[in-house]
């Protein structure tokens, strides 16, 4: 019995190279990497630009009436306005002073009152209890005490800013310490480290994230503190400019001042996000696709 073989190929592996991929193998490839991506800053401005055309169109047409929310044309010309008489830049300033003292004060509170309970049983005893009855009282309702307390002046605004920082910081920064792993505290410890390299070198970096995280909803939580902290007898700042405009029903002015709030707060997000990614290149996380 003879066994006879087909003849080869004449091209080979190369006639084998150039056969087309079949559908079921372009069907195994993800669309995704297919398909053309837009550019991310693209994507991300494609809802406010939408959200804006709509708008103007809305005003425009007469359906979105003046007296209820003036036209994006009309806000953006008396923002020119309000920049060029140099009522919003110092109403800037004056605003974000406030801010910045008491995003301090409070970092200062809430992350030394984490310290202490998250690294201290006895900390936590004494602290953390009182910190949280505290925690749940709004601390806008606390606003009428203060200017019994402080008055009239910077004290009080300063302090409600304060006290809406610190809850948040305490927090995350309480639970990043208690969140640590224990056998990272373990391996520590067989290599020989004290207490304080412990928490120097374990506890700490181990906490800076959720420490990160809180800074972030801090920020967040002191910009609302402050527009409630400036309408209450305040005679400068955003906050003030908004309670004149209110006073003579311009829709414009306080658009350009909420604007103004929502501009400050992405800035001040950003930087965080910046320092969280230059702090944390060590942490490698996922990133969504």
């Amino acid at each position: 019995m003879s066994i006879s073989h087909a003849p080869p190929h004449p091209s080979g592996a190369a006639g084998a190279a150039e056969l087309p991929a079949s559908p079921a193998l372009q069907r195994l490839v993800p669309a995704s990497s297919r398909r053309t991506r837009l550019p991310r800053w693209l994507r991300r401005t494609t809802g406010p630009a939408a959200l804006l055309i709509l708008w103007q169109v809305l005003s425009a047409t007469g359906a979105l009436a003046p007296d209820v929310l003036a036209s994006p044309g009309r806000i953006a010309h008396v923002a020119g306005d309000l920049m060029a008489d140099g009522s919003l830049p110092s109403a800037m300033g004056i605003s974000l002073q406030r801010v910045a003292g008491g995003l301090v004060l409070g970092t200062v509170v809430g992350t030394g009152l984490a310290l202490v309970s998250g690294l201290f049983r006895i900390g936590e005893d004494v602290i953390d209890a009182p910190v949280q009855m505290l925690r749940t009282v709004p601390f806008v309702g606390l606003i009428p005490l203060f200017i019994i307390w402080f008055g009239i002046g910077e004290t009080p605004k300063i302090a409600i800013i304060t006290l809406g920082v610190t809850f948040p910081l305490y927090l995350n920064v309480y639970a990043g310490i208690r969140g640590v792993d224990s056998q990272l505290i373990e391996a520590g410890e067989s290599l020989g480290l004290s207490r304080r390299g412990l928490v120097r070198h374990v506890v700490l970096p181990g906490a800076l994230p959720g420490a990160l995280t809180g800074l972030r909803y801090s920020l967040g939580i002191a910009w609302l503190a402050l527009v409630f902290a400036e309408q209450v007898n305040a005679d400068s700042g955003i906050g003030f400019l908004m309670v004149q405009a209110r006073d003579f029903l311009r829709t414009d002015v306080i658009v350009v001042c909420l604007i103004v709030y929502a501009f400050l707060g992405l800035l001040a997000d950003f930087v965080v996000r910046s320092l969280e990614r230059l702090l944390l290149r060590w942490r490698p996380t996922f990133t969504g696709r």
